[in-house]
């Protein structure tokens, strides 16, 4: 492909007369080979224009790079923004792509919820395939990607193979990252969802409303102008959400026991022992289904994906039945395993204070005795929500047990230490997490219910940082049911 013919595509305006052969795109040097585009980004920890001559010097025949990057060898293509204008360019080169495309964006939810998106455009007859923190899922097989959102060559190339694979359906995760990075740009969004926003990633982002701003980018700039937001209502961010979609115009559905008559408005939620019986009104009918999950934000979950697939095209009878047939999503209050005393042992993703607090309302109702949590902190992540966590746990739970998630490059004791100070009295600290599991494990009753939280779908344990870090192996499903067995 011809770069005058991608920047034409792109929108983008090159000198006369530059052009030059494309075989690829990359944004790390040591991934550059002839006729590469390399994108050179000043990060947090990394500047990019520190390595435009080892890219040139590998092949690079274009960079994107500020005005101000010194660029000798290769084609300048200059941006105020080189993220974005990378993005567009790359977008050019990795044709075709699903037609079909939706994204999930809040603190929590985002997982469960392009996961479920999938299995009703599955149940629906279409060739789906989701995009996020599991990796990429389809039909047949689940590829990890070791991030919510992959960067933007990688994004964009797995959306290509998909398409090249008969895949005409995606649903991905956009986090606050991968928004303000402009790691989803390029294809045609048809809609967005916002689930719900509470603390995290202030390690990034300097407060919440900054955090915030990068999630409306997905309803501000990266849905199509003409395409759909579906909004959870019942969170305390979702008015400002609904006001981002307005402003844009973009044809809005609200979801929830606040939704308005266009929307699907949750009227009653009713838990039994396996699942919940849901009652909602959409397009002026009463609809009742059995959703096999537990949990309220699992209801959320499920019914923001049905907006997401109404939004899309879906029709309506069809995507409520499939509600009834959804499974678990890995790592997502999945029952790991069952006690010799008869206590379930869930496992769940949930590493913020909302989310446990959310985690631990969704299995109460289905608890007869004692709900036994056991939790941690990541290492180099925002400290201030670790007192937070621990004030949940000892507040809403009977027993409270402190131990190791992914420690990082901190010392391991203090985060507990910040995490039992939220706690007071009512924590207890077991520092090695297969111990601290099998302790609740040997707690509990049989009316009592495990919850293992923080790494949920996770398959490793991270330890050290840099040239120290390692990843040993851990799988709280795993380690639950050798525990219980």
């Amino acid at each position: 492909m011809r770069l005058a013919a991608l920047a034409r595509g792109a929108g983008i305006a090159l000198p006369a007369g530059v052009d030059a052969a494309v075989a690829g795109f990359a944004i790390d040097n040591r991934k550059v080979a002839p006729g590469t585009v390399f994108g050179a980004f000043q990060g947090t920890a990394v500047n990019g224009e520190d390595f435009i001559p080892a890219a040139i010097h590998a092949g690079a025949v274009a960079v994107v790079a500020r005005a101000e990057a010194r660029v000798e060898g290769a084609v300048h293509i200059v941006s105020a923004n080189p993220r974005q204008t990378f993005a567009r360019l790359a977008a050019q080169f990795f044709t075709p792509v699903p037609e079909t495309i939706v994204a999930v964006t809040g603190t929590n939810g985002k997982t469960s919820t392009v996961e479920m998106v999938r299995q009703i455009w599955r149940m629906a007859g279409f060739r789906a395939a989701s995009i996020g923190t599991l990796g990429i899922t389809t039909a047949d097989e689940s590829v990890s990607t070791g991030l919510t959102t992959p960067d933007i060559v990688t994004f964009l190339a797995n959306l290509h193979g998909l398409a090249r694979e008969g895949v005409t359906h995606v649903a991905f995760e956009a986090s606050s990252h991968g928004l303000s990075q402009y790691r989803n740009e390029g294809v045609a969004v048809m809609a967005g969802a916002f689930t719900n926003l509470s603390r995290d990633h202030l390690d990034y982002h300097k407060d919440m409303d900054d955090y915030f701003a990068a999630k409306m980018r997905l309803f501000d700039e990266v849905v199509e102008a003409d395409g759909a937001a579906v909004i959870w209502t019942d969170d305390e961010w979702s008015a400002r959400a609904i006001g981002h979609a307005r402003a844009r115009g973009l044809r809005l559905i609200t979801v929830g026991e606040g939704a308005d008559a266009d929307g699907i408005r949750l009227t009653s939620r009713t838990p039994g022992q396996l699942g919940q019986v849901l009652e909602v009104e959409f397009a002026g009918r009463a609809i009742k289904l059995n959703l096999p999950l537990i949990g309220a934000y699992q209801a959320a979950n499920a019914l923001v994906s049905a907006g997401l697939v109404l939004a899309s095209g879906g029709e309506a009878a069809q995507v409520f039945d499939a509600l009834s047939r959804l499974q678990p999503v890995r790592g997502r209050l999945e029952r790991a395993a069952i006690t010799h005393a008869g206590a379930p042992v869930y496992v769940d993703y949930a590493h913020t204070p909302d989310a446990l607090e959310a985690a631990i309302a969704a299995l109460r109702p289905h608890c007869a005795g004692r709900l036994i949590v056991v939790f941690g902190a990541g290492g180099d992540r925002d400290a201030g929500k670790r007192p937070e966590m621990g004030r949940v746990v000892a507040s809403q739970a009977e027993i409270g047990i402190v131990t190791d998630d992914n420690p990082r490059g901190e010392d391991p004791a203090l985060i507990r230490a910040a995490v039992l100070a939220g706690g007071a009295e009512a924590l207890r600290e077991v520092s090695e997490r297969r111990a601290a599991i099998a302790a609740a494990i040997a707690l509990a009753g049989k009316d009592d219910i495990v919850l293992v939280a923080g790494k949920g779908h996770e398959q490793g344990q991270i330890i050290g940082a840099g040239e120290n870090c390692r990843v040993l192996p851990f799988d709280d499903v795993t380690v639950a049911r050798e525990c219980a067995a």
